[in-house]
C-alpha cells in the first residue's frame, strides 16, 4: 500500500522540525542522512515492529543492560571498490571494515544474551550473519596503526629487515663522517641538518671542496653549505631500492588481502545498513527520552485517545524558556467521530489542531510521542489537513479559492480510514455564504465516516455540531474576568469568540464597540455593487478561453513533434552506448594482454604467462556467465559444441606459438639494439662541453677539463671528479 500522508500535509504539521530535531542526535553520517529521509510507514505491521524497537532502545536508558556503542565510519566506498577489478583497499579503509563488523559482531552477541529484555531489535538480527573471518584475516596482515605487519609476508620481513639494516649502515657511515671532518674544522657550528629527509653535513663553505659528498643546498645567508657525505650515498641508493621493492611488496598484500574479502561485499552491505537503522532507532529513542514520550496502546478500532498530550515542539521551546507547556486531553472515536473548536484568537485552538495531527504523523512514522501512558491511537490511511493562510500565488489563488480548491481533494479522498484537520474552516469570503458552504462539507465528512478536527468563528458550524449525532462541540476555556486564554480545551460546549470582549481589552473605546453591536443587530450584509460587472467579466473571460484553447492547440503539436525528436535521439543515444560499451570492453582486454605480455618481457617465464592468462580469461568468463547464464541443450548441440570448442583451443593454440615466436623475434632486436647502444657509449669519445651525467644519476652537468681516464663536470653550483666509465652522455657538444 502506498504512503497517502502528503508532503503538504507534513509541512503543515511542521514535521521536519521534528526530523532535524532526531538528526541531532544520531551519531553516524549515514544515520543523519537517513533521518532527513524519514516518512510515515504504510504496512501496519511493519510500523508495529519498529515503533517496539524504539521502545525497547527506549528502555535500555533504565536499566543496567544498556545497548553497545554502535558508532561506524561509512564504508559505501570501500564497498564500490570492491566491484572494480584488480583494485585494492588502504590499510585505513581496511581498519574501518574490521571495526564496523566487530561493531555488528558484539551487538549480535549482546542481543542473543539479552533477547529477553529486547525481543524486536533480537529478531531483527536473525538475517544477519555472525562470522570472525573478516576481523581475522585484517588483523593478521594490518596493525591498529594503520600499517601493514611485518609478518603479512616472508619477503616484507625481509625487505624490512634489510631496510633497518641499511639505515644502520647510513647512520654509521654519516657520523664516522661527521667525527671525520668535524675534526678537520671544516663543519661549521651546527655539524649536521636535515634535508629531504636525509642527514646533511653543514660545511663552511670555503672547505666544501675538501668535503667529498653530493652538495644539497645551502642556507639563506649562503654561509653554510649542505653536503651529503660520500660515503652515504652507496647506502642512500641502496635504500631507495628497498623502499621501492616494499611498496611494492605492500600492494601486493593489500591486493590479495581485498581479493579475499570480495566475496564479503553482500554482508557488509548488510552490515552497514543494519548499523544505519539502528543508529536511526537509537536517535529515535534518544530523542524521545528528551520530550517524555511512550509509546501508547495501538488500538485496532478507529480511535483516538490522548491523555496529557504535548506539542513537541513547542514542549522543548517552553523548556528553553522556563515556561510552562500546559498538556491537552482529547478523544475521537465512532461516537465522537469530528470536533469542532471555537473560541477567542490567540486562545490555542490551532497549537491543539496541529498538536494532534503532528502527533499522529509521528507515530504513524515510528516516532514516539508525549504523552500519558493510557493513552491509545490508531493508524489512518490518510491524514488531510488545511492549516493557515495558503495563498497560491504562483498559481494566482486567493486564501478562499486555494482552501476550496483543498476542500475538493477532501472531498474526494475522505472515508473512514481518514483523520482530517481544518484550522478556521469557511473563513475567506463571505462569512454567510461560506459560512453555508462550510455546513455542507462538514455534513458530506461526516456521511463519509471521516474522523477529524475544526476549528471555527462560526456560529452556524457549532450549531450544525450539536445537531449531527457524532459530532461535539468544544472550546477553548477563556477567563471573562482576565480576558486571558487558559490554553485548555473543553468538550461538549460551543465558545465564544469574545469579539467585543477582546477589543475592548486591547483598548477600543467603548463606544465605538456599542456601534458595532448596533450593527450586528440592525441590518443584514448588503450586496457588493461590483455585482453589476459580472457581464463584461464574463464576455472577457469567454475571449480568454477562445484564446486558451488555441494555444492549447499548438503547445500539443509542438508536444508531438519533440517526442518525435525525443525518439530519435534517444536510439542514437543507445547506439552510441552500444558501441562505447564495446570499445571500453576491447581496451580492458587490450590493455590486459599488453600487461601479460610485457611481464613475459620482463621475466621471460612461459608457464606464469600461460596461468595468469587462463586465471584471467577464467575471471572474464565468470562475468559474462553471470549475464549470460548459459541454455541447456540438447546432447547433439553439446557435441557441435565440443567440436567447435576443440577447434578453437587449437588455433589459440597455433597463436599463443605464433606470439611467442614474435615474442623471441623482439628480445632478439632489443638485445641487438642495447649491444649497438652500449657499443656506441664505450667507443664515444668526451669533449669539453659535452652534457653528461653520473651513471644512475639524475642532475646533469657539462665537461669542463678531461685529463687521461678522469674527467672534471660542472654541476651548475658545484663541480666534481670522476672517472670517464662512471659517466654516460646526455648531449654531445656542439
Amino acid at each position: 500500500m502506498a504512503n497517502k500522508i502528503s508532503e503538504k500535509t507534513l509541512n503543515d504539521l511542521e514535521f521536519n522540525t521534528i526530523l532535524s530535531r532526531i538528526h541531532t542526535y544520531c551519531i553516524s553520517d549515514l544515520g543523519r542522512k537517513a533521518s532527513q529521509q524519514i516518512k510515515p510507514i504504510s504496512e501496519n505491521k511493519l510500523l508495529l515492529s519498529e515503533l517496539k524497537k524504539v521502545d525497547e532502545y527506549l528502555t535500555s536508558f533504565e536499566n543496567d543492560n544498556r545497548i553497545p556503542n554502535h558508532f561506524f565510519e561509512e564504508i559505501t566506498k570501500e564497498i564500490s571498490l570492491f566491484e572494480i577489478e584488480n583494485s585494492y583497499l588502504t590499510p585505513e579503509s581496511f581498519l574501518k571494515i574490521a571495526s564496523v563488523s566487530e561493531t555488528v559482531n558484539e551487538l549480535l552477541k549482546f542481543l542473543k544474551k539479552f533477547k529477553e529484555i529486547y525481543p524486536i531489535l533480537f529478531d531483527a538480527t536473525w538475517e544477519i550473519e555472525y562470522t570472525t573471518e573478516i576481523v581475522d584475516s585484517i588483523q593478521k596482515i594490518i596493525t591498529p596503526f594503520g600499517e601493514v605487519d611485518d609478518k603479512a609476508s616472508i619477503n616484507l620481513k625481509r625487505l624490512r629487515k634489510e631496510i633497518h639494516q641499511v639505515r644502520n649502515d647510513i647512520n654509521e657511515s654519516f657520523n664516522h663522517a661527521l667525527s671525520k671532518f668535524n675534526s678537520s674544522g671544516y663543519l661549521d657550528d651546527i655539524r649536521e641538518s636535515v634535508i629531504e629527509n636525509q642527514r646533511v653535513l653543514a660545511v663552511i663553505p670555503m672547505h666544501k671542496r675538501k668535503v667529498k659528498g653530493t652538495l644539497l643546498g645551502t642556507s639563506k645567508t649562503g654561509s653554510i653549505v649542505f653536503i651529503a657525505p660520500q660515503a652515504t650515498l652507496k647506502y642512500a641508493r641502496e635504500l631507495e631500492n628497498l623502499l621501492f621493492e616494499e611498496k611494492q611488496e605492500i600492494i601486493l598484500i593489500l591486493k590479495t588481502l581485498t581479493n579475499d574479502l570480495r566475496i564479503f561485499k553482500p554482508l557488509l552491505i548488510d552490515y552497514q545498513t543494519y548499523l544505519t537503522q539502528l543508529d536511526l532507532i537509537g536517535a529515535k529513542a534518544k530523542y524521545a527520552n528528551n520530550i517524555n514520550a511512550v509509546l501508547p496502546k495501538i488500538a485496532v478500532e478507529k480511535k483516538i485517545i490522548l491523555k496529557d498530550a504535548y506539542h513537541p515542539i513547542l514542549l522543548e521551546k517552553n523548556r528553553e524558556n522556563s515556561i510552562k507547556t500546559i498538556p491537552q486531553s482529547i478523544e475521537l472515536n465512532e461516537k465522537q467521530q469530528i470536533i469542532v473548536i471555537s473560541g477567542p484568537n490567540a486562545g490555542g485552538k490551532s497549537i491543539t489542531l496541529k498538536t494532534i495531527g503532528l502527533l499522529q504523523v509521528m507515530i504513524q512514522s515510528a516516532i514516539l510521542i508525549p504523552v500519558d501512558e493510557k493513552s491509545e491511537i490508531s493508524i489512518f490511511d490518510r491524514i488531510l489537513t488545511d492549516i493557515g493562510d495558503n495563498q497560491s500565488i504562483e498559481n494566482q489563488l486567493s486564501t478562499y479559492s486555494y482552501r476550496l480548491k483543498n476542500m475538493r481533494q477532501f472531498l474526494q479522498k475522505c472515508n473512514s480510514n481518514t483523520l482530517f484537520l481544518i484550522d478556521e474552516f469557511g473563513t475567506g469570503s463571505d462569512p454567510e455564504l461560506g459560512g453555508a458552504l462550510a455546513e455542507i462539507f462538514l455534513e458530506e465528512f461526516y456521511e463519509k465516516k471521516a474522523y477529524g478536527i475544526i476549528t471555527t468563528h462560526y456560529a452556524n458550524l457549532k450549531v450544525l455540531a450539536d445537531e449531527l449525532e457524532n459530532v461535539s462541540n468544544a472550546n477553548m476555556q477563556f477567563d471573562e474576568r482576565t480576558l486571558e486564554p487558559l490554553f485548555k480545551l473543553f468538550i461538549g460546549q460551543a465558545g465564544s469568540s469574545f469579539t467585543f470582549e477582546v477589543a475592548q481589552k486591547n483598548g477600543i473605546p467603548y463606544s465605538l464597540i456599542n456601534r458595532a453591536k448596533k450593527k450586528v443587530e440592525g441590518e443584514k450584509i448588503r450586496l457588493d455593487k461590483t455585482i453589476s460587472k459580472l457581464q463584461k467579466e464574463r464576455n472577457k473571460l469567454q475571449k480568454t478561453s477562445e484564446i486558451l484553447e488555441q494555444e492549447q492547440s499548438k503547445a500539443k503539436e509542438q508536444t508531438e513533434n519533440l517526442s518525435g525528436k525525443e525518439e530519435k535521439i534517444q536510439k542514437k543515444l543507445e547506439l552510441f552506448q552500444e558501441l562505447y560499451d564495446s570499445n571500453q570492453k576491447m581496451l580492458v582486454t587490450g590493455r590486459k594482454i599488453n600487461e601479460l605480455v610485457n611481464k613475459y618481457f620482463q621475466t621471460n617465464n612461459k608457464k606464469e604467462l600461460i596461468a595468469e592468462f587462463t586465471k584471467w580469461a577464467t575471471i572474464e568468463r565468470t562475468k559474462y556467465l553471470k549475464k549470460n547464464p548459459p541454455i541447456k541443450k540438447s546432447k547433439p548441440q553439446k557435441k557441435q559444441e565440443k567440436v567447435a570448442k576443440k577447434v578453437q583451443a587449437e588455433k589459440i593454440q597455433k597463436i599463443e606459438k605464433e606470439i611467442l615466436v614474435e615474442v623471441e623475434k623482439v628480445r632478439e632486436i632489443k638485445k641487438v639494439e642495447a649491444i649497438k647502444i652500449a657499443k656506441q657509449k664505450a667507443d664515444y669519445k668526451y669533449k669539453i662541453n659535452d652534457k653528461v651525467r653520473l651513471i644512475d644519476g639524475k642532475s646533469s652537468g657539462t665537461i669542463e677539463k678531461i685529463e687521461k681516464n678522469n674527467v672534471t663536470i660542472n654541476f651548475g653550483i658545484f663541480t666534481t671528479k670522476t672517472s670517464l666509465n662512471k659517466i654516460e652522455l646526455v648531449q654531445a657538444s656542439k
